[in-house]
């Protein structure tokens, strides 16, 4: 195999010339030249999914300035569409433009990057100003953009300037590509400063308004991102706009990889056998009516996996590339209370919740038909069947949600595990501490399982979750707990300390398999504690050592001492 799976490289040219193995999205090209007559294409997508790739295959194909075909002959496009290819490829100018850096803190940064970003796009289109001679006003312009002098006005039309100087010298309608659009908005309400988000809306409204809306030089744009800002808000009065979200079939096989190309990339590269583990991790997700892997993850895991031949479990790559705050956002939001669907969508169980197309970023957190609407947008969740379609009953939008795959599940026990500790009850925490510590054991039990009631929990209430959310409890009121620490003939499962008291508690747990079975289980756990020799040794200094079994069923929790 001649080629490499690269991991990280957006652009599409290099991509190819360098062997990297591409599985093949050029067909999207033709679908979209030769069965719309779209003025204007949003795509969103969640992150990940190959949006930037895609927007430079578009950008090589149809650039005039450029020579593709070699880049192109093999691929699908061309293999297909020979005198598609000949009426399209490098026949017109292109401008391609990223919002995905322009962040920050404040509304001033942010402001300064997008002016870097539009330096940055004159830069690479300085040859305008060599053969553009008809436009002497257009001309400073694009010298004020290019040294980050313009006004705010310049910043509002710079890609209709651009564009009507590509026109000039060209003598064709310009394609424009806008990729990332929502970025800049969804950093500016990450921020929650209410005036950063209303005058970063202010000046992208403008840049899409007169780019895109009545611009006799536009031949045609598309543009990606991960929601579709609510057409009030950016897309007012723009005609043949349309907009292919994650819910519409068609183009829904272009982003992410279908079942079939994930096992001819395995194939290709003799790993075939981390398909199921592939597919467990990093599948799920259902876009119009076909089945999408992520393709960051695989490619990533796939790398791995040719670097390392021992690597086995798969790892959360989503996670390590850019911040999960929407997630959060709505895990600690106090005006919206979803523990048990998040407690359900936990346990692999699905929820079915109406679903809106358009939103705004600053009216997100509004309600609850937001949350699972960004949610479902984003990637976090997925419709929970491939044919499903809305209950049309309750509403046009009313889906079956689920979450798509153990990768996005960790991001949301991760998520819960940290709103578990921001909010657990501090009175009934020490409460339950000073219980333990004064062997008042059935207090303990009682406030142990007030505070599991009030918790979500995940994994079917494995065993591994009481565990961690007793390890937290502790940790939270300042104790540093040895959890599986070694001791006698094997490892205990917690052991707290109190210093100042000279004093020790050990606890073994037991997940029981029905209520019943709380009481002779917790019997069960100080017999191991016992049996082990767990108790033998006090540590030098400690004067007391308190032995605890307990078990848990569900949401209960029964505590025993050792007498």
């Amino acid at each position: 195999m001649n080629k490499m799976i690269v991991v990280g490289n957006d652009n599409f040219e290099k991509f190819i010339r360098e062997d990297g193995y591409y599985i093949d999205k050029t067909e999207l090209i033709y679908e979209l030249t030769a069965k719309t007559r779209n003025e204007v294409s949003l795509f969103t997508r969640p992150r990940r999914f190959g949006k930037t790739l895609t927007m430079s295959m578009l950008e090589s194909f149809f650039d005039i300035r450029r020579n593709s075909s070699e880049i192109f002959k093999n691929l699908d496009i061309c293999m297909n569409h020979p005198e598609h290819c000949a009426e399209w490829m490098n026949r017109y100018p292109v401008l391609f433009i990223s919002l995905k850096d322009v962040e920050g803190n404040n509304f001033k940064l942010a402001y300064a990057k997008l002016k870097t970003v539009i330096a940055d796009l004159c830069k690479k289109n300085i040859d305008l100003l060599k053969n553009h001679n008809d436009n002497p006003a257009d001309t400073e312009i694009f010298n004020n953009l290019l040294y980050q002098r313009g006004s705010d006005a310049d910043i509002q039309n710079s890609l209709k300037t651009i564009m009507r100087m590509m026109n000039t010298v060209y003598g064709r309608p310009v394609i424009l590509l806008i990729d990332e659009y929502d970025v800049p908005l969804a950093k500016a309400q990450e921020s929650g400063n209410k005036e950063y988000y209303k005058d970063m809306l202010d000046v992208i409204r403008g840049i899409m308004s007169t780019s895109l809306k009545t611009n006799e030089y536009l031949k045609f744009a598309v543009i990606t991102g991960c929601l579709r800002i609510s057409k009030e808000s950016i897309f007012t009065g723009m005609n043949n706009f349309s907009c292919y979200p994650v819910t519409t079939k068609k183009f829904s096989r272009y982003f992410g990889f279908t079942p079939e190309e994930v096992k001819k990339l395995l194939d290709d590269f003799n790993i075939s056998e981390k398909y199921e583990l592939i597919k467990e991790w990093y599948d799920g997700y259902i876009f119009g009516n076909t089945e999408v892997f992520c393709p960051w993850d695989v490619v990533n895991y796939a790398a791995s996996v040719l670097d390392d031949e021992e690597e086995e479990e798969p790892r959360n790559f989503w996670a390590n590339t850019s911040s999960n705050a929407i997630l959060d956002s709505f895990v600690n939001n106090p005006k919206i209370d979803v523990s048990e669907k998040f407690e359900m969508l936990l346990n692999d169980k699905t929820i079915t919740e109406d679903i809106s197309e358009e939103l705004t970023y600053d009216r997100i957190y509004d309600s609850e038909k937001s949350l699972w609407s960004v949610l479902y947008m984003t990637g976090y969740l997925s419709i929970a069947e491939k044919d499903a379609k809305a209950d049309k009953t309750a509403g046009k939008n009313r889906l079956k949600l689920r979450i798509p795959n153990k990768e996005i599940a960790g991001i949301f026990r991760d998520a819960v595990v940290t709103r578990f500790n921001r909010t657990l009850d501090t009175s009934r925490a020490d409460g339950f501490i000073n219980a333990m510590w004064n062997k008042d054991y059935k207090t303990a039990g009682n406030l142990l399982s007030d505070i599991l009631w009030d918790s979500i929990s995940y994994f079917d209430y494995g065993e591994e979750y009481y565990h961690g959310m007793l390890n937290g409890i502790f940790t939270s009121r300042g104790y540093n707990p040895d959890s599986n620490d070694e001791a006698g003939l094997g490892r205990l499962d917690l052991r707290v300390k109190d210093r100042s008291n000279r004093r020790i508690l050990l606890l073994e747990f037991k997940r029981s398999k029905r209520e019943e079975d709380l009481d002779n289980d917790c019997d069960e756990a100080i017999d191991q504690i016992v049996k082990n020799g767990y108790d033998k040794k006090i540590p030098e200094g400690y004067q007391q050592q308190i032995v605890y079994g307990i078990a848990f069923y569900g949401k209960q929790a029964k505590v025993k001492i050792k007498e």
